[in-house]
């Protein structure tokens, strides 16, 4: 029977097993317990694993092979998705209300039981936010925030956590908005974890981890780009 390693939440030095040991079943299981820490949480990005739990579970870390990636430059824009970005109705920004996203991006589904940003998650990546390490993108129309997104820059990759929807389109969006800025900073690389048919529309394809992780190895240990963020004012003004 396969075991997956548990996590001393005490200790921090080698805390995780390399990710070619996470199960095949479930896909990227790789250890259990620990905590929320920036400390913990950084050192796990920048090893190509990330938490994913449910609310009553124990923190549970993931690699699943293979994994999901954007190259920014490949972003897909369909013709329904271009003719939205032209009609201006909205308003774009970044890091302007990330507790407003987390917040939404929890709200759970109407077709879900429930969500896996619980408020631990909630408040390790506020905290994340705040150390200029955690990024928001805000869709608006008017006052109202009816789109967005959140992830964590680390290096010269942003690892993308979850996203949310309140009007057609809204997180896409944000997704495109937040691809061409990060082409502009030189990020060649979007992390998206998990296979999902929303995203793969927009452009992106599965590596095998290992692939994955030869990419992090480079990217993660480039200066950092810490926040707050914002849009090039031209980028904005321009339509896509």
């Amino acid at each position: 029977m396969e075991e997956f390693y548990c996590i001393d939440s005490k200790k921090l030095a080698n805390t995780f097993p390399h990710p070619r040991l996470a199960l095949a079943e479930p896909n990227g299981l790789l250890a259990i317990g620990g905590d929320l820490s920036p400390e913990r949480l950084i050192m796990a990005y920048r090893q190509g694993i990330f938490p994913w739990y449910e609310q009553g579970q124990p923190i549970l870390w993931w690699s699943p092979d293979p994994r999901l990636v954007l190259f920014p430059q490949q972003l897909h824009i369909s013709r329904s998705l271009r003719k939205r970005l032209r009609r201006e109705t909205y308003q774009v920004t970044l890091d302007l209300d990330f507790p407003g996203v987390i917040e939404a991006c929890a709200s759970p589904r109407q077709d879900e039981g429930g969500t896996w940003i619980t408020p631990e998650m909630k408040s390790a990546y506020n905290r994340l936010h705040k150390m200029g390490i955690a990024h928001s993108v805000e869709t608006w129309e008017g006052k109202a925030l009816i789109g967005g997104l959140y992830g964590v820059s680390i290096g010269r990759i942003f690892f993308g956590e979850s996203m949310f929807s309140k009007r057609p389109d809204a997180s896409k969006i944000a997704f495109v908005y937040l691809c061409r800025q990060l082409q502009r900073w030189g990020f060649p690389l979007i992390d998206c974890q998990i296979q999902s048919e929303h995203l793969q529309r927009l452009g992106a394809q599965t590596l095998p981890r290992s692939k994955f992780l030869h990419w992090l190895q480079e990217l993660s240990h480039s200066p950092s780009l810490k926040g707050p963020w914002y849009f090039d004012q031209d980028l904005l003004q321009k339509p896509l």
